[in-house]
């Protein structure tokens, strides 16, 4: 306890990082309020809220804003989606590969593209927001129809778009990640009143043992969800020495860290948004057929074992897909050769870039698979007997995203306190997964 107060006097005593900390709290703060703020014309008290299946998903991730109409409905999502498209045209067309490849200036030119495509996504998204969501009886008689789907999907558009600046805000001005960091506080901002509800309201005394049952799994899923985002395989990298100038360099043995989980959550993100195909046209041919009928039934309730079980190879096919297109095997072997660098016993080039691809193939498949069953923890613990919006929270979007962030602000903070020689957060001066001496690849 002691180290733990002297390490908080330690970060506040750093005038930069304290601004910083201060400053991502009030940009939260003002996300948060605005998550409350109803849209025009809206009767709040007569929304049903949104807590199964996808919907439920989707509120948990926006911090109940989905669910109140708010003028944050859509959040940050329509900016993900943007983000997921671009980087996947960047994989797929040679003009997004050049944008790439010109440093800062092409950087500058995606960004532009990733904000005009979120704004026709919001507009998109917000006509199906507000057909599903917001029941007739909600909206006051006295606005037109017109009128109100109009000035809505304006007033949502701009929502996600101020939301998409607070996010860079947080991300220059405060202490980083801030778009990933404004789902993690949805998310948190959730799990209160799921717990009030799950231990307080529901169990009452007669269940106080089954609810430590709850918080002792919890608290080992929460370990090896952490275990998971951490793990890293080392490949060990050789540098030829150099003379130059009479001063020897180079001989060092470092490594290339290669993460078990380096897709992070964007497999589920993929498999979640392929999940709703089978309901959308099971209900096409529902009246029809009754194997429509069936495979849409199947497919809306997601706590069923059909649905898991293609939820999960969904997500172990997305791993190795997402994986494939965001680290190259080849490029990582010719900033090594062009670096001087070799793995001992193989040959640069080809060579190497076969070995790094076969490590890779070999540490994603268990990451995969663990990475599915993450996903699916939700539906073991609801059929346990947790409360339906807890259980959320043993596994899925919502753990992974809360597990990383968390990681990633602390590795920050860490960061300014060892660059100001100050003693780490932990016992050994630096947190486990933080990177020295990192072959450049």
């Amino acid at each position: 306890m002691k180290k733990f107060i002297t390490t908080l006097k330690n970060i506040f005593s750093i005038e930069e990082l304290r601004n910083r900390i201060l400053a991502t709290i009030g940009f939260l703060v003002i996300f948060r309020l605005g998550s409350f703020v109803v849209l025009p014309g809206v009767d709040p008290t007569l929304l049903s809220e949104a807590d199964s299946g996808i919907l439920g998903i989707l509120n948990t991730l926006l911090g109940g804003s989905f669910s109140r109409a708010s003028i944050f409905g859509l959040g940050i999502m329509p900016y993900i989606s943007a983000s997921i498209v671009i980087q996947l045209m960047t994989v797929a067309v040679p003009s997004f590969q050049k944008m790439q490849k010109e440093g800062e200036s092409g950087r500058k030119k995606i960004t532009q593209i990733t904000r005009v495509l979120t704004i026709l996504v919001t507009l998109a998204q917000s006509i199906g927001y507000l057909q599903v969501t917001i029941p007739q009886e909600a909206i006051s008689s006295d606005i037109n129809p017109t009128f109100f789907m109009a000035s809505s999907m304006i007033l949502l558009t701009s929502g996600t778009m101020f939301c998409m600046w607070l996010g860079e805000k947080i991300t220059d001005k405060g202490i980083g990640n801030g778009i990933s960091m404004l789902i993690m506080i949805g998310i948190i901002s959730s799990l209160p009143g799921a717990a009030w509800y799950e231990f307080v309201t529901t169990n009452g005394i007669s269940r106080g043992l089954f609810s430590l049952v709850e918080i002792i799994v919890l608290f080992f899923v929460v370990v090896i969800t952490v275990a998971l985002v951490q793990a890293t395989r080392k490949i060990p990298v050789q540098y030829a020495k150099q003379v130059v100038g009479g001063k020897v360099y180079g001989g060092q043995r470092q490594f290339i860290p290669l993460k078990v989980n380096a897709s992070g959550v964007m497999p589920i993100i993929f498999a979640q948004a392929l999940m709703i195909l089978p309901t959308l046209l099971g209900q096409i041919w529902a009246d029809t057929s009754d194997i429509a009928l069936k495979i849409t039934t199947i497919f809306q309730n997601p706590y069923s074992w059909q649905y898991n079980v293609v939820f999960g190879l969904l997500i172990i096919a997305f791993t190795f897909f997402y994986t494939a297109i965001t680290v190259n095997p080849s490029s990582m072997a010719d900033d090594l050769k062009r670096n001087g660098g070799f793995i001992p016993g193989i040959k640069p080039g080809r060579a190497t870039s076969e070995f790094i691809g076969g490590v890779l193939d070999k540490i994603t498949l268990p990451g995969s698979i663990f990475l599915a069953i993450i996903a699916v923890l939700p539906t073991f613990a609801f059929n346990a007997g947790v409360g339906q919006q807890f259980s959320y929270f043993y596994g899925g979007t919502s753990l992974l995203i809360m597990v990383g962030v968390i990681l990633d602000t602390l590795q920050q903070i860490e960061s300014y306190l060892l660059m100001r020689h100050y003693e780490g957060m932990m016992k050994s001066g630096k947190m486990r997964g933080r990177s020295q001496n990192v072959a450049v690849a």
